[in-house]
Order: C-alpha cells, then structure tokens, then sequence
C-alpha cells in the first residue's frame, strides 16, 4: 500500500466488516484469493468474518478442506494458528444466483454486518444477476463490491455491465480488480516518475522517439482454449493490463496528491489515444492452437497482438507505442523500452548507431523487475569510439505483496487507489472497439519465436522490436 502520508490511500470510507465470496468454490479462490486470505490473516490484518457462496452443495467442513488444500498449493503453510483463525470465520452460502432465497439466506449469514463487500469471483456473464440480486435483497447499502476483469467483451457490454452495476451501487463502492495493477513493479513505475526530477524535461514528444512494452510468454494456453476462444490476446491482455501500462507512463503528473486524480489522468491518456485501424494491428496464432481441448479447428482468435499506438496529446503527439504480447513465445518477460531520440548533432561516428538503440530507458516489470538506464560511454584509448552501457538498478525486493493480498487489503479497508475507473474502462474499450468489430485475419506463427513477421512491419520505421533477454541485464 502506498504511504497514507501521501494521501494516496483511503477515501474516508468505512472499513468492511464482511467479507463475501461469491464463486468460493472455483479455480479463482482456489489459486489466488485463499493464499491472500491467509497471507493477511498471518499479518492480523484479516479480522472479519468470510462468507463463501457458489451453487456446489457442500458442507463446511467440505470448503474448509477446499481452503486448507488451496493455501498448502499456494506455499507451506507456516503458521497453523493463521490457519485455523482463517477457517474459523470461514462460513457457506450455497445456492443459485437466480434464486432470491439464495441472497436471503446470505442475508441472515451477514447477521449484524453493515459494511460487506461482495467479491465476484465468478464469470463475467454472472456479474450482473448477482450485482441485481444484492439490490433487489437490500444488501447493497453501506456495501461495496469488487468485480473481477473483464469489464465487459467491448463498449457497449462494458457501458451495459457500468449501467447494472451503477443502479445498485454508487461510483465510489465499485472496486473494479486488475491485479496487474497491484503488482509492485508497475507501482514503481508511478512512483520512478513523479519521483525524479530528471525525467520531466525530456519524458515528453521532443526527446522520446518511441516506447515499446512487450508482455511475452513461452506458455501457449494450458487448457483454456473454451477461454481463449471467448477473449483472445486483444481482450485479455492488450486493452487491460498493457493500457494501464501505458496510462502510468504517458500521463500527466497529478493536480493533487490522491488517486482520485491518478484515475483521472490515466482516463486521460486512454481519451487521447487514437481509435485502432487495421494497418495498425497484427494479429497472430501460434501453430496446434487450433489443436487445443475447447478451441473451434476453424479458430481465428488472435494468440499474439501487436499494435501501434498513438497519443494525440500535447506531450506526446508524434510519438509512436509499440505494444505486443503473445504466448508460445521466445521467453517469459514483460519490459518497457523508452528510447530516446539521439543528440541534434553527429559529434562522434558511433554516437548514433545505424543498428540497435541509442539512449534509453527499460523498465523491466518480470520476471525479476528492475530500471536500468543506458548510455554511451568512450572505451579507453585515443580514439573517440564507446559502448552502450546500462545503469542498472535491481529493483526486486523481498517480502513483497502479492497483488491479491494487497487489493483484497485495499478493497476492505475501502483503499481505491489500485482499482480500474469507469471511464479509463470505457475509454480503453473506445480505442480498439473498430478493430473489435473488423479485424484483420490471423497469422500463423511457429512456437518459440517472436510472433508472425508480419509484426516486423509495424515497428520498421523505428528499428524495429527490441526483444527482452531472458536473463533481464544486457545492453542493446
């Protein structure tokens, strides 16, 4: 959590004194929010009471095993006096969504409860009968809820599921989840910033020539091809977490030292991005994805995506991003290049390489984070020739948060700081809807490279990709 001194923190809301679950008994709970639990039971900061709900008939004893299996997964379970606090205030709610008596009996659980939050840990297409079944049970008063990504499949379904979730709650107690965004690596990137003041003179159209942010994995989808099928690369990567990626690096410092004006300069740089066409946009399939369990033999759902963006702002006009991530790549990496244009004047023959990068910036965010900054520097000797080199700033730290563990924190204590606005949503979704709607065809590409050629042309102008190294330290 970011230091409350800042005022970068709660809203002055009360704290929850529920917790609710709603899919307590799926994959979601399962790998990430029971090891959080746990991991904030050990810290004490988990005190409340924790009502699981999902349409599975079992027993308690049946979801406290679930949890304890989860948890054990997740680590060692270290602490066995945690252990049983957490499965101590462990209660279950089964029944369909569909049914009031379901929301009446999580009624009579709550008991004295005045401020739950409800975490929707189901699918998307749930997400507005349980939002509508609160309302309707009078369980949204003095009530937050915390929704999981996607906000929507595209503008309309997002302004749809915005319009569901607005009539029962307000604004301020919807916590829309991407927990890319709690990750500490992409918190530092705020922070390197505003931080620094040798940034802002040249973080702007006349000295940056173009950014590039890859996100890649060697992992193809792992038995989620039904999933894949319903999203693909553009959806479940691209327009969440690498736009909100891009939003902490090209925004605007804040007018005031809150989130409130971090969400809204992020909503910003998403209104001045320029709609997606179709020369701006590769798309790609990695070869056997169409050999997956769920996946359509016929599939164009895009496994790789690599667009061009631009930001019609006065700081960024001209600019080009290059954003890309994919799966069956070369390696497991996600890493920014911020390169800089090279000095107005040819001084030294080496000074601006015909190949490769001139100045820049990198910030690496995984897998082992780090900020490295490069610059030439003359080899010993009369002549007047250097070497890039990197300043490298090891930025991995122990003992870090993991991001469920600290949005669960955060949602509880009433903390909005690293949740999602409504309107850097629907900005977000504005800006690859024409694209949505008419796509250019897939291309294949093999397992283990850097996605189709084809993705080759997008960044020609600017030298083209800079691919991370699997290690995390070189010099380009």
């Amino acid at each position: 959590m970011i230091d409350s001194a800042l005022d970068f923190g709660g809203n002055g809301a009360p704290r929850s004194d529920a917790l609710v679950l709603f899919g307590v008994t799926g994959d979601l709970a399962h790998k990430m929010i029971f090891p959080a639990l746990y991991a904030l039971t050990q810290k004490g900061a988990l005190k409340i009471p924790l009502i699981g709900v999902a349409s599975s008939n079992w027993s308690p004893a049946q979801l406290r095993g679930r949890a304890t299996d989860s948890i054990r997964a997740g680590g060692r379970i270290s602490d066995r006096s945690a252990l049983h606090r957490l499965l101590s205030r462990l209660r279950y709610v089964a029944g369909d969504y569909n049914d009031p008596e379901t929301f009446k009996s999580l009624k009579e659980a709550l008991g004295h409860a005045r401020h739950p939050a409800f975490y929707l840990a189901i699918p998307p297409a749930l997400f507005a009968t349980v939002i509508k079944g609160l309302g309707v049970a009078g369980l949204a008063e003095g009530a937050r809820v915390i929704v999981e990504k996607p906000f929507g499949r595209d503008l309309r379904s997002a302004r749809d599921l915005h319009r569901v979730a607005r009539s029962v709650f307000p604004e301020e107690s919807i916590f829309r989840i991407d927990h890319f965004l709690a990750k500490e690596a992409i918190m530092n990137i705020l922070y390197f910033r505003f931080a620094n003041s040798f940034l802002e003179p040249i973080w702007n159209r006349n000295y940056v020539a173009s950014v590039q942010l890859t996100l890649a994995e060697e992992i193809g989808v792992q038995g989620r091809g039904a999933f894949y099928e319903s999203a693909g690369c553009l959806r479940d990567v691209i327009q969440n977490h690498l736009f909100q990626i891009v939003g902490l690096l090209a925004m605007e410092p804040p007018t005031y030292r809150g989130f409130g004006a971090v969400h809204r300069e992020t909503a910003d740089v998403f209104q001045a991005m320029r709609p997606l066409k179709r020369r701006d946009l590769v798309r790609g399939q990695y070869t056997g994805y169409r050999r997956e369990p769920g996946v359509a033999k016929r599939s164009d759902v895009e496994t790789f995506c690599a667009l061009r963006l631009y930001i019609d702002s006065w700081r960024w006009q001209g600019v080009p991003w290059y954003v890309r991530s994919g799966k069956c790549l070369a390696t497991t990496a996600t890493e920014v290049i911020v390169e800089l244009k090279p000095p107005p004047q040819r001084l030294f023959a080496d000074s601006t390489p015909a190949n490769g990068l001139g100045n820049y910036l990198r910030f690496r965010l995984s897998p082992r984070s780090a900020i490295a900054l490069a610059a030439r520097v003359k080899r010993a000797g009369k002549r007047f020739v250097g070497d890039q080199r990197e300043l490298y700033l090891f930025d991995e730290q122990p003992g870090e948060e993991a991001p469920y563990e600290r949005l669960l924190g955060d949602a509880i204590a009433g903390d909005s700081a690293l949740f999602t606005s409504e309107d850097a949503v629907e900005a977000a979704w504005a800006v690859v809807e024409p694209v949505l709607k008419n796509p250019p065809r897939v291309r294949a590409y093999r397992r283990g490279s850097w996605g189709p050629r084809e993705a080759e042309a997008l960044t020609a102008a600017g030298g083209g990709w800079h691919n991370p190294w699997p290690g995390g330290k070189h010099d380009y």
